[in-house]
This record gives structure tokens, C-alpha cells and sequence, in this order.
């Protein structure tokens, strides 16, 4: 049982936000059409939520920094996945019938003083999603990210349809752990992180129901679509195991780390979707 719920509201669409289940998107219904798969037996499998401070796979669950060894709980053993905010509960701190933000202390056992805002923007045919990871008084790794569950079959139309045109496939280990080598894309079915340098900019169609367009900052994806019935598009700022490693990001005090995501729509075949 969930409970507390925040909804936003605008001409076409609605978001239900769930605060206490890892302030997670549990519905977003565009046009009359519910685009996510809204529950599941388990937290990682539903809705749309954010990875933070961590993306994807933590390797052995530890990683070291600084000299220092941290280790957490293996949920997905051997290693820890997609972070600590989306199995835990966030506070409102700002809203209105459009918009909301919502704050995640970073605690135990995290061993770095932070904080993360997540703020959802509802704009004329479009989502806007912020996600924004700040440092109290130590410089510490961290990624951010999202994990939406997108369904494959929507209540009228064909089956989705994706496309996207990455710069690389990180090359999988079988620990499910980048390698460290950057390889051609490889056609799916996929669990895989792509390159997308500059910004991911992917397009879901359900022909003849709807079009999405999603854009975001993040220069890495990973699309998992092993699942039958859903496929997930994630755009976030590093690879799995990416706290340590080439691609590891450090937030400072007073320098955070920020992403943005944008999902623009319109029905399928019917234009331009909104910028």
C-alpha cells in the first residue's frame, strides 16, 4: 500500500507522483493513454523513477574513494542497483497544479553528507524533469539518472517502436559491468549502455496512439527491453559501476551535479512534438 500522492494536471495529461515510493512517476495518462506500467511486485520494476546517487550496476557493492572502501546491501547481489532514492521516501518542498519538488536526504548508508532535489514541471505537451545532487561539506562521486518502465502495447495502436542513434555500446561484461571498451552498437534485444555524447535524443512511437520524443542532457543510455511486455529508455550522466573509473563526476560544495530530462508528445502521425 502506497501512500501520499501528488498529481499534476494540464490540458491532456496527468502525472501521479509518489513520494513514498521513491518519488517515482506511478502514472503519467497522455490523451487518455497510460504510457508506464504503474505497479510491480518489486521497486525497480515499475513506474518511472530516479537512480540516485548511483546509476545502473555498483560493482561487488562497494566502491572506493579517497582511500576509503564503501560497502552496501547487494539488492541485485552481486552488486547494488540503481541507487538508494528510489526505494526511499522524499519530502514536498514546493508545488502547484503543474509543477512540484521534492527533497532526498542523503543518509546511512550513504557516507556523504547531501542532499537531492527532484522537481517535475508539467508544460503544454510535455514532462520536464530535473534532477539536482548537492554536497554539504565533502567532494563525493555520484550519477544521476532515470528508469522509466514504458509499456510496449498502449490501449489502442501498434507496438512501440523505438529509435535512437548512440555514438557507442559500452561492451558488457558477463558481471553485467562495462569493460571498459567502446564498441558498435549491436542490434538488440538489449540490457546495454549506450554513448550518447552531447545528450540523448530518442523517439518511442505507438503507431497509430502516440509519438514521444525524449530528450535529455545525460551523455549515457540504457535501454532495456528484454522484458515482453515494457521497454525501458534511461537516460543518465554516467555508465553503470561509474562512481569509480574515467567517467566518474564529483560534486563539490557549491558545484552539484544536475540533469534534465524532457518527454515531449503529440498523437502519432499528427506533427511536431513541442521543443
Amino acid at each position: 500500500m502506497i501512500d501520499g500522492e501528488v498529481w499534476l494536471r494540464s490540458e491532456g495529461a496527468e502525472a501521479r507522483i509518489l513520494p513514498d515510493a521513491g518519488c517515482r512517476l506511478g502514472s503519467l495518462r497522455v490523451h487518455g493513454l497510460e504510457l508506464l506500467r504503474t505497479e510491480g511486485e518489486r521497486p525497480a520494476e515499475w513506474g518511472s523513477y530516479p537512480m540516485v546517487p548511483w546509476v545502473g550496476r555498483m560493482g561487488g557493492a562497494r566502491f572506493e574513494f579517497d582511500g576509503t572502501v564503501h560497502e552496501f546491501p547487494a539488492d541485485a547481489a552481486p552488486h547494488a542497483l540503481h541507487g538508494l532514492g528510489y526505494r526511499g521516501s522524499w519530502k514536498q518542498v514546493d508545488g502547484d497544479a503543474t509543477s512540484a519538488a521534492f527533497e532526498f536526504v542523503l543518509t546511512d548508508p550513504w557516507p556523504f553528507a547531501g542532499r537531492v532535489e527532484q522537481t517535475f514541471t508539467l508544460i503544454p505537451d510535455g514532462l520536464i524533469t530535473v534532477l539536482r545532487i548537492e554536497s554539504e561539506d565533502a567532494t563525493f562521486p555520484a550519477q544521476a539518472g532515470w528508469h522509466p518502465w514504458f509499456r510496449r502495447q498502449l490501449a489502442v495502436g501498434g507496438e512501440l517502436e523505438l529509435s535512437f542513434t548512440p555514438a557507442w555500446q559500452e561492451e558488457r561484461g558477463a558481471d553485467y559491468l562495462p569493460t571498459g571498451r567502446r564498441i558498435p552498437p549491436l542490434p538488440g534485444p538489449r540490457d546495454d549502455c549506450y554513448g550518447t555524447p552531447g545528450g540523448v535524443d530518442a523517439t518511442l512511437v505507438w503507431p497509430g496512439a502516440l509519438r514521444l520524443r525524449m530528450t535529455s542532457d545525460c551523455d549515457y543510455t540504457v535501454v532495456y527491453d528484454l522484458p515482453p511486455e515494457h521497454v525501458c529508455v534511461e537516460p543518465q550522466t554516467g555508465p553503470p559501476n561509474g562512481l569509480v573509473g574515467p567517467t566518474q563526476q564529483l560534486v563539490r560544495p557549491g558545484d552539484p551535479l544536475v540533469a534534465t530530462t524532457r518527454w515531449t508528445w503529440v498523437g502519432a502521425g499528427t506533427g511536431t512534438e513541442t521543443a
